[in-house]
Parts: C-alpha cells; structure tokens; sequence
C-alpha cells in the first residue's frame, strides 16, 4: 500500500491523504488549503490545470473525519473534476458538511456576481478562481454521500473496511481506522482527523482506538498546553461580570459558527440556570450558527452524559430568556443601537471576514466594551492584531484606536492540546506501532511533538512534506 500527503503537510489546514492499494484508491478528507494564500493557490492550480494534484476520476471512495471546511471544503471540486463515489462519513458529519458547504458556495456566488457586476461596468475581467463551487455542485456531491454510526464496521471494497470511532472536537467528529486485507495479511491505518479535548462542553471524550499499524496523527497543539483549566463555567461567568455586570459594558465574542458557538450558548444557558445572574440580552449573530445549533439539537444522543442529563432537565439545551438569534444582515448592523449591557456572539472566530468584523469595528474605540477571544488566530488575521495588542488597528480599510478591552480565554478550544495528543499516541503500543504521521500542525509544533514522542519510545515518527509517498 501507498500512503500520500496532498494536504496537512507541514501546515495546518488542507487536510487530504490518498491511501492506495493495487486497485483501489480512497482519500481521507479533501479539504480546503486556508494556509495558500489566493496568489499561491492560483499559482498551483495553474501549475496542476487542477484543483487536486491527482485525477479526481480515479478515487474510488472519500472517508470524511468531519465537517470542518478544511476538512471537506474541496469534496464539491472533486465532483467537478470527475469523481464519482461515495463520500463516507457519520451522520452528524453529513448534516454539519451540508450547511458548511453550502455556506460557501453561496460566499462563492456572491463573489461571482461581484467579478459580473465589474465587467458590465467595463472594468477588466477577473478570472475565476478553480476552486469556486456553487449551489448545484453542492447538491452533487451530498446526494453520494452515506452516514455510517460510530462504531459499526463498514466495508467500502472487497477487502477493506473502516470504523468511526468518536474524536470529540466537534459534533459527529471521527477517528477513522481503515483495514486492508492483503497476501492474507492486515493492515490497520488510523487517520486521526482533529483530536478533541476531554471534559468539553457537549462533546464526548475521544474515544479509545484499537492497535493499529500505522497512525497519521494531527499536531496543532503539539508544543502548547491550555492555559485555562478550570471550568467554561466559571471562566465565562467571570467574564461576563466584570465586563457587563461590574460595569455596564457590551461583550463581543468572535466564534466559530460550527461546535464553538454551541458550547458557548450551552455554558451561557448554565450559567444562567445556576446563577442569579440578570438576564443580559445574548445575540447570536449568525444564520450558519443558528442551523447548526439546531443539528445539535437533532442528535442529543450524541452528545455527553452531563448534556443529556441537562436536556432532560430542562428540555432545551441552547434556547434560554433573551436569547436572540440575528438573521438578517439588518438586525445585525442594528445591534449597534442596543444600549443596555449584551454580549454578542458572532463569525467568525478570528475575527477575519464575517458579520463580526462590523461589531469590533463599531466597538474598537469603546472603552466600556470589551472583546473575548476564545480560541486560536492564526498570524495576520485581524484576532491576532489584536491579541498582540496593538496600539491601533486597520479595520476594512480604516485606522482605529484600540480603546476596547481585549481578553482571552481558552476553555473553549475544541482541539486538544498536548497532553491530549500525546495521549492518544500513547493507546499504541510503541513496539508493535511500525510508523508514525504528524500533520496539521505548524513546522515547529510538528517538530516539538516529534521529539516528545520520540522520547516516550516510539519510532519511525514521520513529519511528511507535501506530496511525499510512503510504502505501508
């Protein structure tokens, strides 16, 4: 068998791994690369004549680890360029990658009305770029995509099956361990997708793997530990009074539509079950958000003991007094007006593009608001100038004064950090593991992560480069 890094390499997003055997070819997630930037996708694409630096036409099968965009934002291409198998995933995987992609497409169609709109004002024509999808490519793919249960084996050839086994992070997030029988032998192949954390609000631990043979292995917070690590509770009620109940203030957090701003609305509606606290206006200012909420609500029985045992309490796990949800783009710029002490949830959560960029920059100059961050912001986008706390801010095309306050916490990261990783590595044991994989993760993380497990015994630990082929 052949085992191919296409994406995750050395980097964080893209996630796409071509496992090959003689005549059967599968590809664990085909996800969107958010590390190119737009000059350098265009130069691949031109380069490749192709989204994918393979023939589409020649997958067989795609296994989906979860919903997240860099995960599954590039299947709807795929379909483009010829494939035409199953896409195989968990149930909630499937409802959580239909919203997201047709999210994205319908991003996609408005820029392609914008380029439309230029060229009928003589302006010089923009191209197109490849990995624009729209609506109806989007409705291709999910008509050929299948929900298996965590848990059950399930046989995609003659001599290969494959078992979810649940990840955490998000919402129908899995572990995929593929078997391949061959010359009377078997292989076991873990593709670890995003790694969750323990004791996460709604989401299950991640669950134990069988011994396997080889484990690609995500590596995000391969050099870092959570800071935070009380309870969300607590963390996010300390918060909320010094910032709009000490003072009267107005809390904005950017969030991540899908898994984050759930566990947020579910922590809010516990603290507001629990404490004696006045009820604050909540909006959560997101359409994405608002659905997906809902498809968390769809599959309860998922969820974890403590989440259950709240909902059959309480009978809602997200809606609560005050609770808004904004819709339209109107009642988002109309939020602004509210005077009383809020907090507002909104995308996304790195501040970069979304409707959240026009709360910060309404606020950025307000010494009575303050602005949570709640999880990770890569380097340039506009979350991280403010992290690094910058006297001003560039703020769609403006110059601001940061007059907000600006606080973190990380309760809320749904990835695992390096505890968590080295955790999982450990289910393995190092005599009969013969190969490690490190991706997802920046160079240094990978490197660092590499050395720690190295040193608990384990060999063969592999950090790939992009394209770089493996004999398994």
């Amino acid at each position: 068998m052949k085992l191919t890094f296409w994406g995750a390499a050395q980097q964080v997003t893209g996630s796409m791994f071509l496992l090959e055997s003689d005549d059967y070819r599968i590809l664990i997630d085909c996800g969107s690369d958010f590390d190119l930037d737009e000059i350098g996708r265009k130069t691949r694409y031109e380069e490749q004549k192709s989204v994918f630096p393979f023939d589409a036409s020649l997958i067989n099968t795609v296994l989906l680890t979860h919903a997240h965009i860099d995960h599954s934002g590039n299947i709807p291409n795929l379909y483009k360029e010829g494939f035409e198998g199953r896409v195989v995933c968990t149930e909630p995987t499937l409802a959580l990658t239909s919203l997201l992609l047709k999210d994205a497409a319908n991003l996609h169609q408005k820029r392609l009305n914008a380029r439309n709109g230029s060229k009928k004002k003589g302006k010089k024509k923009k191209e197109v770029p490849m990995d624009y999808f729209v609506e109806k490519h989007v409705i291709e793919a999910l008509d050929n995509f299948v929900p298996v249960a965590f848990g059950q084996r399930y046989r995609i050839a003659d001599n290969i099956t494959i078992v979810f086994y649940g990840a955490g992070h998000l919402l129908g997030a899995s572990h995929i361990v593929v078997e391949v029988y061959e010359d009377g032998h078997k292989k076991r192949i873990c593709f670890s997708g995003d790694i969750g954390r323990s004791n996460y609000p709604l989401l299950t631990d991640p669950q134990e793997i069988p011994q396997v043979d080889y484990l690609i292995c995500e590596s995000t917070y391969g050099n870092r530990l959570h800071e935070d690590q009380g309870s969300p509770v607590e963390a996010l009620a300390d918060v909320i009074k010094r910032t709009c109940i000490d003072i009267p203030g107005r809390l904005i957090i950017p969030s991540f539509s899908v898994g984050r701003t759930q566990a947020l609305l579910y922590t809010l509606n516990k603290i507001y079950m629990d404490r004696s606290f006045p009820y604050l206006k909540v909006f959560s200012d997101s359409p994405l958000a608002h659905s997906s909420t809902k498809v968390y609500q769809r599959h309860v029985r998922l969820l974890n003991k403590e989440a259950r045992s709240f909902q059959e309490d309480n009978d809602m796990l997200f809606d609560f007094e005050n609770l808004i949800y904004l819709e339209s783009s109107d009642a988002s710029r109309a939020v602004s007006n509210y005077n009383e002490p809020c907090i507002i949830i909104s995308s996304s959560g790195m501040v970069q593009g979304g409707r959240v960029e026009q709360h910060v920059e309404a606020n950025i100059g307000n010494p009575y608001a303050t602005i949570l961050m709640i999880g990770y912001a890569s380097e340039g986008t506009l979350g991280w100038r403010l992290l690094n706390g910058q006297d001003t801010i560039s703020i769609r095309g403006k110059q601001l004064p940061v007059l907000a306050n600006i606080e973190k916490i990380d309760v809320f990261s749904g990835h695992g950090d390096q505890n968590d990783l080295l955790k999982f590595v450990k289910m393995q044991d190092p005599e009969k593991l013969k190969g490690v994989f490190l991706v997802h993760g920046e160079q240094q993380s990978m490197a660092d992560f590499q050395s720690i497990i190295e040193q608990n015994g384990y060999k063969a630990v592999e950090i790939p480069t992009r394209g770089q082929t493996y004999e398994l």
